[in-house]
């Protein structure tokens, strides 16, 4: 049975400000729950009450398996200034660790029509291996996604899974490896199975959505079962972030994929 970690940006949002959503989670039925950044995306500017979320965690023992680094640096964009971005990372490596959270998901940013793709990639590699450096120690593992460049992030760099694995294979940390976001991969016309097959045991998160749409399983025309059977026969067993916009009440959302999961 894989462990399912609803999104609390997304999901469970009925109940009030994050620490009810995971407490509302856990009265679900969830052992687990995944998060954005620090700072909230119903008011970003704001940060998260911290201390309120830990201690939703622990009264109600449900684990965070990951959070986003802080900022979204465009990592390829004139003037190359990553400051910011290696000052968060031990920010929130920090609030990683007192939440007990192993994972954060670090991107590629947009792309940069002045270089060469291939010059990009590289550049990828050396940045995360400083990062990888920084944090060496922290028990935190990066998990660098791929999204999709014909919905919803149009411009990123990073938009296939075989290029993260690339960028992964070339960090070479056991602390760092690749998001599998099984939405993002189905919009880009992936092959689960052989993206799965190459990336081997470099796959450290998996998310999910349905496709079109973006919403929960069962509102898109994904095949759940087939994907989750692809999924265990690649040897991936961690959790799933449900990263989804539910299209009916949270609880009634995971209906079908909390189904599907108990015999995958």
């Amino acid at each position: 049975m894989y462990e399912l970690a609803p999104n609390i940006e997304l999901l469970f949002t009925e109940a009030g400000d994050y620490h009810d959503r995971v407490r509302a989670a856990a009265a679900a039925g969830f052992t687990a729950v995944e998060m954005w950044g620090p700072t909230g995306a119903d008011a970003p500017a704001t940060p998260k009450d911290l201390p309120a979320l830990k201690a939703a965690l622990e009264e109600t023992g449900t684990k965070l398996t990951a959070q986003l680094s802080e900022p979204r640096t465009q990592f390829m964009i004139p003037p190359w200034d990553h400051s910011e971005f290696y000052r968060k990372l031990d920010e929130g490596v920090a609030i990683a660790q007192d939440l007990g959270c192993p994972r954060i998901v670090v991107g590629s940013g947009t792309g940069f029509g002045g270089w060469k793709r291939q010059v990009q990639l590289d550049k990828l590699i050396e940045i995360y291996q400083k990062a990888i450096a920084q944090i060496d120690g922290s028990g935190i593992t990066l998990a660098l996604e791929p999204v999709n460049v014909r919905v919803d992030h149009p411009g990123s760099l990073l938009d296939r899974t075989a290029e993260a694995v690339y960028v992964a294979r070339g960090v070479d940390s056991p602390c760092f490896g690749v998001l599998y976001d099984i939405y993002h991969s189905a919009v880009e016309g992936e092959d689960m199975r052989a993206e799965l097959a190459n990336a081997g045991d470099l796959i450290v998160y998996v998310q999910l959505a349905d496709a079109p749409g973006r919403g929960e399983p069962g509102s898109g025309d994904l095949d759940w079962a087939e994907r989750l059977g692809i999924l265990r026969s690649s040897g991936y067993d961690g959790p799933i972030g449900l990263e989804y916009y539910p299209t009916q009440e949270s609880a009634a959302s995971v209906v079908l994929i909390r189904e599907l999961a108990v015999s995958a």
